[in-house]
């Protein structure tokens, strides 16, 4: 199998089965409810995780909650770490009703600030790092290979964290000594505080894997400074880090990257309280994972009448035949999932379609249900609300029936009910 490499820029051979391929991938920072840009490095990794077992690896994913950051305490002043719990609930919860599992870790960096700790006492120790007024930052001039990953030079950087206490404007902190307003800190050998972003996802990737392993993944943006720091971190250290960078392409809605601070956010409770599950899954198949995708309802209706053409084939006769091999190859370059979903469009073998489906947890496009009557006849409700132009009512029929795990869709001469 082949992946690209952002440090290399090519595309890689994974070594052959069994493995072990380890995955680490950067989970959300939690202080609002997560957009569904956030759900991309989630899937990616959750679908790759189980075609690699499929293909016999013994692979391991790790995704983690960054619960303590300048964003939390911005927006909960003074209650930064209740506003993290409840938002790393609501992230679960959401995750969940993806119906893809669990990764097999899924840390907190409040769970890790002893090791957060021993390892940067361990980078000052060396050289690598300074202490100054209870702030430790990190020495980018003692890196030499400090912008191999993002292609950036040291001097071509934009500083990122503002601070006369630093010696050059490009080093960063390790740790941050605790400031007015800021209701959670921990003790360090430089006083009370807390952990900067970048140091987190160094300790939690090595505390599971050591200090090698196979993949790294996160969105896009996260290649500068994010991933960069880490890389740099870790380097300093003697240790390898990850062998290979995933970082798929962003989410864009109305020709722009998704982001909260631009305020064009849909969030995964809306997309699966909208769409449903299936829909919104097959909407990140339709995107090769290192590409941008548009999120709009065009594309959530073109991913809707996929669905339906893919439950349909389990609705008619099936006809046996098939090339898997084609499935199978082009998941295997570059985990191109767009043209395994072409190959998978003109199959009409149930069994294959299935097996394929339950790589992108959506064997439940194979399933037969009839609706229970009690959810038709509100169904009809709606259908009536509607002819009458109360749409109010309409809506709230409908998200009645959506909290059931059925979607109504309007169909010529009337309504269709299918399971979410």
């Amino acid at each position: 199998m082949r992946l690209y490499n952002t440090l290399t820029r090519r595309l890689e051979e994974l070594p052959p089965p069994p493995g072990p391929i380890r995955m680490y991938f950067c989970g959300p920072t939690v202080y609002a409810r997560a957009h569904v840009g956030n759900a991309i490095p989630f899937v990616l990794p959750m679908w790759l995780r189980t075609w690699l077992r499929l293909r016999g690896y013994e692979a391991t994913l790790v995704h983690n909650i960054t619960d303590v950051n300048d964003k939390i305490y911005e927006a909960a002043p003074g209650k930064s770490a209740e506003l993290a719990a409840r938002a790393t609930d609501w992230y679960f919860q959401d995750t969940a009703d993806l119906g893809l599992g669990l990764p097999d870790l899924q840390p907190r960096a409040t769970e890790t600030i002893p090791q957060i700790v021993a390892f940067i006492e361990q980078l000052v120790e060396r050289g690598f790092a300074y202490a100054v007024d209870g702030d430790v930052y990190f020495r980018v001039a003692r890196d030499p290979e400090y912008g191999r990953l993002s292609r950036q030079k040291p001097d071509q950087m934009v500083e990122e964290e503002p601070s006369t206490l630093k010696e050059a404007p490009q080093d960063f902190a390790l740790w941050k000594a605790t400031k007015p307003g800021e209701d959670t800190s921990w003790d360090s050998p430089w006083g009370r505080g807390r952990p900067g972003w970048h140091i987190e996802c160094s300790v939690m990737a090595e505390e599971a894997f050591g200090p090698v392993f196979e993949i790294h993944g996160g969105g896009l943006d996260l290649v500068f400074p994010h991933h960069e720091n880490e890389l740099a971190q870790s380097r300093a250290l003697g240790h390898e880090f990850a062998r290979i960078w995933m970082h798929n392409g962003m989410l864009r809605f109305t020709g722009e990257k998704m982001s909260k601070s631009l305020g064009n956010v849909a969030t995964i409770r809306d997309a699966l309280d909208e769409y449903g599950r299936e829909t919104l899954l097959l909407f990140f198949l339709t995107g090769h994972w290192r590409k941008p995708l548009d999120f709009s309802e065009e594309t959530m209706a073109q991913a809707a009448a996929q669905v339906e053409r893919l439950r349909n084939v389990f609705r008619s006769p099936g006809e046996p035949g098939g090339d898997w091999a084609a499935f199978e190859a082009a998941l295997e370059d570059d985990f191109n999932t767009p043209e395994a979903l072409a190959v998978m469009h003109g199959w009409r073998d149930h069994d294959l379609l299935r097996r394929a489906l339950d790589v992108f947890g959506l064997g439940s496009l194979a399933e037969q249900r009839e609706a229970p009557a009690e959810l038709v006849e509100l169904a009809e409700r709606r259908q009536a609300a509607r002819a009458a132009k109360d749409f109010a009512e309409a809506d709230r029929l409908r998200g009645e029936i959506a909290a059931a795990g059925w979607d109504v869709r309007d169909v010529a001469g009337g309504f269709q009910l299918v399971p979410r």
